[in-house]
């Protein structure tokens, strides 16, 4: 890669490869091959953690993906990771962003690392940089350039002279045998070899050899150990949620679980602790990996792929964060006393003699609520629970008990608006122009070559699109002529989407999946007498991103066959088929050179609809307002998009099976898995398509699509992402200590009592309370509903409280409401507000 500068001081290394920052007005320059490090300050770690500048540090960190993102929004980004009670900002450096071809590097827009690290810098945070340059990620080749598979003699990811450093190696090692050994231990050489004078880090690497760290990813890594009992133990990659594949279910992971794994890290001696992801942001353009990987890596991430908080989950681990972070002295100087409380209960006990004392208390047990005693006291233990005890006395925080806000989404929807500029803007119909794609070769042929050949050695990824182009004749008196019946095509292809054109018409398409890329299908095909043109569009929806020999994977179609002939199978498979490379509009780069090919696009008021290969392009205004936006393509098939030149990314609103398992309510308890938790079935993957708000002018916005199979472009809308409301369920139970008051002699038990607090985006009020009710209600947010115990003037209360307020703070208290109310009740208090 090329060399960057920046004014900020890399004080941790790691080699996963990682490195922590501290920022300081000092200089450093990064390079593939080499890391140097100017200024004051120093890190070194022990058994416990990481030592910086003489202190020990317990770190929480967030994985934000600068090109996942857009320059505007990094400030906002950072800004909301460190008032979520993060430390540290992570991030992969993606090769294949940076040099898109040999010694071509790029450092701009989405890539301008060097921004990115300053923003960083500017909000006072440490980073980690995890310089790949192998990253997986779900990114288009695992970060790795195409073109370097093409070098010759390179091999990825073993001792292959042209190949470099590594990621997760220890997950695919020995498939490499002897040579995956001796490349390990020389990664980890090199590296050291650079003397940036900070550690480096190997995640998921089991012989990281002296003194690189070995470090965790999983969903749970409470009983990781690094194999030097010398070595701190960190956690790279908590993975907070999942990824999505187009035609997949969408996975959840449950806030309380999250905060759980967080919680037994650091009672188990953790002290590094990195959400991969904290904001997932939007696979732009073709950047997304898998294969099969949406263009949205929301990864319901305590950050939204549009920016906003998810609350509960960013505020319920803030609360975490906090009360972690007020146990620092003691987690991090000294050992912990073990206890067991039960068969599936236990407590790690950290305390010295000058009177420091953290205590967690866990319940494993995935079913049953537990009541254990503590040092003479009694504490409930909700299932698969920990509660956190910054003085061994007082419960600060139980990763079970939510008691933040959660908040309503919506999506809004907006007419496409023709832009102020228009001649026509008097007209009420948008103004579309159109360019049709021909079906098969277009232009001058690349190669004609009897058999197949593989698409992704073939377009080398310039393109998703290739085109296998064939012929058959057929005679007038074949039955299926006569019958006027029709033939049969049988097609196989190694992956990863394909659609089938008979004499310029589409007559089938299929897809393989995020599990299975490969595919076989057979399909009825409208032939006529004499010669029928045969084209195939063959499609990669991503590269493999990781596995090990993942680059020698390929696509296209293996096998084609027709049958129905009276002479039997026609095998077409070795039959001569002429191959062009992508698309005719990619060729005149319509996309991007709207303004110089006005002679390329045909006008009209009505886009046709339900028109494979069209290109459409319409001049919008901006959405109004300053919400996040979203293309709505619910109404269309599959495709790519782009707004003035800049790329949205593919689209595709597949459709889930309507007959697979989701869930209305995730039951938090047990150990997760992207499968225990999902909903959408028999819904599109991904509907809406983020379209960051730095893209778009007042106006004069051109907005182009490319639709592959035919859908509805007069249905297209823009969405605006609004938090239309807020709920909050909270019990007179909920953990009510303040952390903030633990240097006090002695604290009053009421004090601070449970108190739930609402609050409305930027510039809005809570203008009607839709539920109030103190008591027993139950239900969730969106359908609560009233149970047998309830305060008839809860709703009034919170009417005066709250309404005409931006946020407003509901004391469980006797002031408030009537708590002498159903006596042998544990009394709770839902609330639902609308903002506006």
């Amino acid at each position: 890669m090329s060399c960057l500068s920046s004014n900020f001081k890399f004080v941790f290394l790691a080699f996963t490869v990682i490195w922590i920052t501290v920022m300081s007005s000092s200089l450093a320059a990064v390079d593939a091959s080499n890391v140097t490090t100017i200024g004051t300050g120093s890190v070194t770690y022990d058994r416990r953690s990481l030592i910086i500048n003489g202190q020990r540090k317990l770190l929480i960190s967030a994985s934000i993906h600068y090109p996942r993102s857009v320059p505007a929004m990094w400030p906002g980004l950072v800004r909301l990771a460190k008032e979520g009670g993060v430390d540290v900002i992570e991030t992969y450096v993606f090769w294949n962003g940076h040099e898109p071809s040999p010694g071509n590097y790029y450092f701009g827009g989405r890539f301008d690392l060097v921004k990115f690290c300053k923003i960083v810098q500017q909000a006072g945070m440490y980073m980690i940089l995890r310089i790949g340059p192998f990253v997986a990620a779900e990114w288009n080749f695992g970060g790795l350039p195409v073109w370097l598979h093409y070098v010759p003699g390179t091999t990825f990811r073993t001792d292959s002279e042209p190949f470099k450093v590594e990621n997760e190696y220890g997950n695919y090692q020995n498939a490499y045998g002897e040579g995956g050994k001796r490349y390990a231990l020389w990664a980890a050489k090199m590296a050291l070899s650079q003397n940036t004078g900070v550690p480096w880090i190997m995640c998921q690497q089991y012989d990281a050899p002296d003194p690189v760290i070995d470090t965790c990813n999983s969903f749970y890594c409470d009983q990781f150990k690094p194999i030097s009992p010398n070595k701190p133990k960190i956690w790279t990659e908590n993975w907070p949620g999942w990824f999505k594949t187009f035609g997949a279910r969408d996975p959840h992971r449950p806030a309380e679980d999250v905060a759980y794994s967080v919680a037994r890290f650091f009672q188990k001696g953790g002290s590094v602790q990195n959400y991969y992801m904290y904001h997932g942001g939007t696979n732009f353009g073709r950047t997304a990996g898998g294969p099969f990987i949406t263009t949205s890596y929301d990864y319901d991430a305590p950050i939204d792929e549009y920016g906003l908080a998810r609350f509960p989950k960013w505020g319920h681990l803030k609360e975490l964060h906090k009360v972690i972070k007020s146990c620092e002295h003691a987690l991090l100087n000294n050992d912990p006393t073990l206890l067991s409380l039960g068969p599936l209960q236990e407590a790690d006990v950290y305390e010295d003699a000058s009177g420091a004392c953290a205590a967690f208390l866990a319940n494993m047990d995935d079913k049953n609520d537990k009541v254990v005693q503590f040092r003479h006291v009694s504490y409930h233990l909700p299932a698969w629970s920990v509660s956190i005890l910054p003085d061994c006395k007082n419960v600060a925080f139980n990763t079970a008990k939510v008691g933040c806000q959660t908040s309503i989404v919506n999506m809004a929807p907006i007419d496409l608006h023709p832009t102020a500029s228009s001649p026509k803007r008097d007209i009420k119909s948008l103004q579309w122009e159109v360019f049709k794609e021909t079906a098969g070769v277009w232009g001058v042929a690349d190669f004609t070559k009897n058999g197949f050949v593989d698409h992704i050695n073939t377009t080398k990824d310039a393109t998703d699109y290739l085109w296998y182009t064939t012929s058959i004749f057929v005679h007038a008196e074949e039955d299926f002529l006569r019958n006027r019946g029709t033939a049969m095509l049988f097609v196989e292809s190694k992956g990863h989407t394909m659609h089938v054109f008979i004499n310029k018409k589409l007559q089938a398409s299929a897809s393989g999946n995020g599990t299975v890329p490969q595919f076989k299908f057979g399909t009825p095909i409208a032939l006529k007498a004499g010669k029928n043109e045969i084209a195939l569009l063959s499609m990669t929806v991503g590269l493999q991103t990781a596995g090990a020999f993942y680059e020698w994977i390929g696509a296209g179609p293996t096998s084609v066959k027709v049958a129905g002939f009276k002479s039997g199978i026609v095998d077409l498979t070795a039959s001569a088929w002429t191959y062009k490379i992508g698309l005719q509009g990619e060729h005149l780069r319509i996309q991007k050179s709207y303004n110089l090919n006005s002679k390329i696009w045909a006008p009209t008021s009505q886009p046709p609809k339900q028109q494979p290969l069209t290109w459409y392009k319409a001049v919008v205004d901006a959405p109004p307002g300053n919400e996040p936006v979203a293309l709505d393509m619910i109404h269309m098939g599959k495709g790519m998009a782009w707004l003035n030149g800049q790329e949205i990314g593919r689209y595709w609103p597949r459709r889930t099976s309507k007959y697979e398992k989701c869930v209305t309510q995730c039951d938090y308890r047990g150990k997760f898995n992207p499968d225990k938790c999902v909903t959408g079935c028999g819904q599109p993957t991904q509907r809406w398509y983020h379209v960051p708000r730095s893209w778009f002018k007042p106006s004069g916005n051109v907005l182009i699509i490319f639709e592959e199979t035919g859908g509805d472009p007069s249905q297209i809308r823009f969405s605006m992402r609004k938090v239309s409301g807020a709920c909050g369920h909270l019990s007179e139970d909920h953990p009510s200590f303040d952390v903030e008051n633990l240097q006090g002699s002695e604290i009053e038990k009421d004090k601070n009592r449970p108190t739930l607090r609402l609050k409305c985006p930027t510039n809005t009020n809570i203008s009607s309370v839709k539920f109030a009710s103190f008591g027993n209600p139950n239900g969730t947010c969106g359908s609560y509903m009233l149970g047998d115990c309830h305060d008839p003037n809860s709703a009034s209360l919170v009417e005066k409280v709250c309404l005409n307020q931006n946020e407003c703070a509901l004391e469980m208290s006797s002031s408030n409401f009537n708590m002498q109310l159903c006596p042998s009740t544990v009394k709770k208090l839902a609330v639902e507000v609308n903002c506006s």
